[in-house]
């Protein structure tokens, strides 16, 4: 697939048309109070009365809370923000962030105004392939057993498709199965790759693991072990691709140029030392996780996917590099995305339904490239701040209207500090 063409590629499935933005620049947001910004973003984004009834009410109700997980007890709230400014694919997106880190909001927001000089995120996503994993112990010969396993795949794929009637009624369903030689004596792991079409594909995976185990076991004259998906989705990857030009990168005391040199430094400084690149990857997530979660899908996943992934060839890299190419700062981010857009929570937490028809994701594709494209400016932003002023002087800012003192224990208002 052209990387231009990724949002065109994927097939829609979803049952109400996203919200029509106007523009995700909306200057001096940040300056208005809670209803002012409810009303413009019901202006610039189409949201819908229901809509804004949900974002000004509590969010997540008890009685909800109480059907989601075991023990509810109370719900536990964190802030709802708006990622702006950013351009992917062409379309311009808002991206809605749930976090409680004071500045990785405007952190994304500013570098995304700085990647839209450059024209916006480019990016493209795998098909939403998910593997399952069957552990099968004790084969007696390995070698032959696999050879009878791969003989029977076409079979096999049938059989597992049996078990998934309502995934291929929509166009998924199992895609290959694939052998490997476990690193212990008398061991196989089988992995069946499905495409899980807009779901995250974890309840898939793990049925037709349990489903395929016997038969597996069987083929394989042996027993069977584990059986469940990996995190590791190595087939279901985002990449995201954008320039920069260098003179949107000034920085107080710091030339656009200088500081785009500074951020190669740092890219290779994470590329050559894994201690580096762990922070380096940190930095992206920060962008990551806050929409995973205010979608309603599984952040823990795409973390352990996305640390796996950077370790994949034995040593830990960064997720995302940085190359000046004449007067132009490029940088390139790819990493698993186990995201949906149908199921899981969003059939129960309304603010996260909200949250996606904000996107105006349509597939769990698009929902996996504007993901990818706020960890890249996430991970932007803050290789910005240490090439040029430090990474300490804007965090504080914004960490210091956060400390519960004066005029927000009384409940008065406290003074913002954001970007446009």
């Amino acid at each position: 697939m052209s990387i231009g063409s990724a949002f065109s590629s994927i097939p829609v499935d979803v049952s109400s048309e996203p919200p029509a933005l106007t523009s995700s620049r909306l200057p001096g947001f940040y300056k208005l109070g809670l209803q002012a910004r409810r009303m413009v973003l019901e202006a610039s984004a189409g949201v819908c009365l229901d809509d804004l009834t949900t974002l000004m009410g509590e969010g997540l109700d008890a009685v909800t809370a109480d059907k989601m997980v075991e023990n509810a007890v109370a719900v536990y709230g964190l802030p709802l923000g708006l990622g702006l400014n950013f351009v992917v694919n062409g379309r311009d997106v808002l991206v809605p962030m749930a976090v409680e880190e004071p500045s990785v909001v405007a952190a994304a927001s500013n570098a995304a105004l700085m990647v839209r000089a450059g024209g916006g995120f480019v990016a493209e996503a795998d098909e939403p392939v998910m593997t399952a994993q069957v552990e099968l112990l004790g084969v007696r010969d390995c070698l032959a057993a696999a050879a009878r396993l791969r003989e029977a795949a076409p079979r096999l794929l049938d059989e597992a498709n049996a078990l998934l009637p309502r995934l291929v009624a929509r166009g998924g369903g199992a895609r290959a199965l694939e052998i490997r030689q476990s690193g212990r004596v008398g061991c196989l792991v089988v992995h069946l790759h499905v495409d899980c079409r807009d779901a995250m594909g974890a309840n898939i995976v793990n049925t037709l693991a349990e489903g395929m185990a016997v038969r597996l076991a069987t083929l394989a004259e042996g027993d069977h072990g584990l059986r469940i998906l990996t995190n590791l989705c190595d087939r279901r990857c985002v990449r995201v691709q954008t320039r920069v030009p260098v003179e949107v990168l000034v920085a107080k005391g710091f030339e656009g140029l200088a500081v785009a040199e500074g951020i190669e430094a740092a890219s290779r400084f994470a590329e050559d030392d894994p201690y580096r690149a762990a922070t380096h990857n940190k930095g992206i997530m920060n962008g990551v996780d806050p929409v995973v979660i205010a979608t309603g899908n599984d952040w823990r996943g795409v973390e352990a996917g996305a640390h796996a992934f950077a370790a994949r060839d034995g040593r830990y890299r960064p997720l995302a590099t940085w190359r000046l190419r004449g007067r132009e700062l490029c940088g390139e981010l790819a990493m698993p995305m186990a995201v949906g857009t149908v199921g899981g929570t969003l059939r129960l937490h309304p603010v996260a339904r909200v949250a996606l028809r904000l996107t105006g994701a349509r597939t769990a594709g698009e929902l996996g490239m504007v993901i990818g494209s706020a960890g890249l400016a996430s991970n932007l932003a803050a290789l910005r701040a240490l090439a040029s002023e430090g990474i300490q002087r804007g965090h504080m800012a914004l960490h210091n209207r956060s400390l519960p003192h004066g005029a927000a224990i009384s409940g008065g208002s406290v003074p913002n500090s954001s970007v446009d």
